[in-house]
C-alpha cells in the first residue's frame, strides 16, 4: 500500500526523506508488497508539515522511526542507462506484475477490513478520547457482521467507520480523489506540479515548487528518467521571468542609542525560503545589525523541511528543534540542529493567530532554546501529522498518526504558543529576558 506521511491540513508540497529500512510485511500483504515497494512514491502534502518516505511495509508507525527531517540529497542521474529495458528486465517486471492484485479481485469485505486494520495499527487520538482498542474491535464486528454487496457500500461503511473517530483529518479518499492526489508524484527530480487552465481553454502543468537542493532546483528542470529503464521523458518548461522571494528585509535604526535592527519578514516556507533568508541575514549583518526581528505574522506554513532548516540558522549544534510523537506518548523522536548558528544576535519573533504549522515550529524552537522572545498574539495551533494509505481497490484513507511537540514539550495542536509580550518591549528588556532564560536553562 502507498503511504504518505504529512500534515494534510495545508497546501501540497513534496519533501524527500531518507527511506526506512524495509520491513517484512504481514502474510496477507505479501502478494502485493513486492510490487508496491518498487513502484510506490510517498508524497508529502503540507503547507505546514511534510515528509516523504518510501516503505515496503503497510505499517505507518515505522515512518516515525525513520531519521526524520534530514536535508534532502539530490538523486544521482546515470547517463549510461540504456533507453530500453533488456529482455531479462522486461521478464522480471512481467513476473512482478503478475502478483499485483487488481481492484476487481479484492472483495468488499477485504477493503473494509484493510481500512479498519490501518486505523487499528496507526491512529493517534488527539485528545477526543473516542478511540480505544476495545471500542474499535466492536466497530469491526458491527460493520463486518453485515453483508457488503457493492463497492459503493464498502466505501460508505469506511466513511462511517472513520467518522466515528471524531477526527476531522482522518477521512476516506475515493479512487478518483486518491488518483488526483498521486497523479504528479515524480521520482527523482524534486518537483511539485499541478494542472491549471491556459489562455485558450486547455490545460497545462504549472510548477508549484521545487525541493531544496534537489536536481530541479540546482540544475533547472531537466531531462530525467522516470523509473529504472525505458525511454527518456522530456519536459518543456516556460520559466517565470521574475522569481518571487518569500523574504523581505530592511535595516532600521531605533531610538535607543546607536542600535541597528535587521527586520526580516517571511511570508511562507517554500524551497527558496532558507536560501533567501540566509542572504538577508548576511546582508543585514554586514550592514551592522545588532538585533534581528523575524516577522512570522500571517505565515500559515509551507514546507516543514524549510522551517527546520531555517531554525538551524539560529540554534547551536545539538539543540532540539521539534519532537514528533505517535500513539505511544512515551515515544518521542527529536529533531536537532546539526550545524553552528549563522547569527548569535538577540532575536524577536513576531507572531499572531495566523502563525501556523511550520511557522510555529520555528517560533517554538527559537523561543524554547532561549534564542528569541515572542511578541504578539497566541499562534494558531496546527501540529498534526497524517499518513495517506492506498487501499487495494485504488481508494485511500487519510489517518492522523502523530503530532508535533515543542522543545519544552508543549503540544502545539489546538493550543498554539503563547507570546512573551503582547506589545513590543524595549530592546534592553529583550536582552535581559534572554539572559534570564539562558540562566534558568543552565541551572
Amino acid at each position: 500500500m502507498r503511504i504518505l506521511l504529512c500534515n494534510c491540513n495545508s497546501p501540497p508540497s513534496l519533501t524527500p526523506l531518507s527511506p526506512t529500512p524495509p520491513q517484512k510485511p504481514p502474510p496477507s500483504f505479501l502478494p502485493i508488497a513486492a510490487v508496491w515497494a518498487k513502484k510506490t512514491l510517498i508524497t508529502a502534502l503540507t503547507g505546514a508539515l511534510s515528509l516523504t518516505l518510501l516503505v515496503s511495509s503497510p505499517s505507518p508507525s515505522l515512518s516515525l522511526d525513520s531519521p526524520s527531517f534530514q536535508p534532502p540529497r539530490p538523486p544521482q542521474f546515470e547517463n549510461s542507462r540504456p533507453d530500453r529495458c533488456t529482455k531479462e528486465e522486461e521478464q522480471q517486471e512481467q513476473e512482478e506484475d503478475k502478483v499485483e492484485l487488481k481492484p476487481e479481485f479484492v472483495t468488499n469485505e477485504e477493503i473494509v477490513q484493510e481500512a479498519w486494520q490501518i486505523v487499528n495499527d496507526s491512529f493517534l487520538d488527539t485528545g477526543r478520547h473516542r478511540w480505544s482498542p476495545k471500542s474499535w474491535q466492536l466497530k469491526r464486528e458491527d460493520i463486518l457482521g453485515t453483508s457488503i454487496q457493492t463497492r459503493s457500500k464498502a466505501h460508505k461503511l469506511i466513511k462511517r467507520m472513520l467518522a466515528s473517530l471524531g477526527d476531522p483529518y482522518t477521512r476516506f479518499l475515493s479512487p478518483d480523489e486518491f488518483s488526483k492526489m498521486a497523479r504528479y508524484d515524480m521520482t527523482g527530480i524534486g518537483l511539485n506540479i499541478r494542472e491549471v487552465s491556459d489562455d485558450i481553454g486547455g490545460v497545462k502543468l504549472k510548477v508549484q515548487g521545487l525541493i531544496l537542493d534537489g536536481p530541479a532546483h540546482t540544475a533547472g528542470v531537466r531531462q530525467v528518467r522516470h523509473g529504472n529503464c525505458g525511454p527518456t521523458e522530456s519536459l518543456e518548461v516556460k520559466r517565470q521571468l521574475v522569481a518571487r522571494t518569500p523574504v523581505f528585509y530592511r535595516l532600521e535604526q531605533v531610538s535607543e542609542g546607536p542600535t541597528s535592527v535587521g527586520y526580516m519578514r517571511l511570508k511562507e516556507f517554500n524551497a527558496l525560503a532558507r536560501k533567501d533568508l540566509v542572504i538577508a541575514m548576511k546582508q543585514l549583518q554586514d550592514m551592522g545589525a545588532s538585533y534581528f526581528i523575524l516577522d512570522l505574522r500571517d505565515n500559515l506554513g509551507g514546507l516543514v523541511q524549510a522551517g527546520i532548516e531555517i531554525a538551524k540558522l539560529f540554534l547551536n549544534e545539538g539543540e532540539t528543534i521539534i519532537y514528533t510523537v505517535g500513539r505511544d506518548p512515551q515515544y518521542l523522536k527529536n529533531v536537532v540542529a546539526d550545524t553552528a548558528p549563522l547569527v548569535t544576535m538577540p532575536v524577536v519573533v513576531l507572531v499572531n493567530n495566523k502563525t501556523a504549522s511550520a511557522s510555529e515550529i520555528v517560533a517554538s524552537a527559537l523561543h524554547d532554546n532561549c534564542r528569541a522572545i515572542l511578541v504578539g498574539e497566541r499562534t494558531f495551533g496546527k501540529g498534526l501529522i497524517q499518513s495517506v494509505f492506498e487501499l487495494r481497490d485504488g481508494s485511500g484513507v487519510v489517518v492522523t498518526v502523530g503530532k508535533y511537540v515543542t522543545p519544552n514539550h508543549l503540544d502545539i495542536n489546538g493550543n498554539g504558543i503563547e507570546p512573551d509580550y503582547r506589545n513590543f518591549p524595549a530592546w534592553s528588556d529583550v536582552t535581559q529576558h534572554l539572559l534570564r532564560c539562558n540562566s534558568l536553562r543552565q541551572g
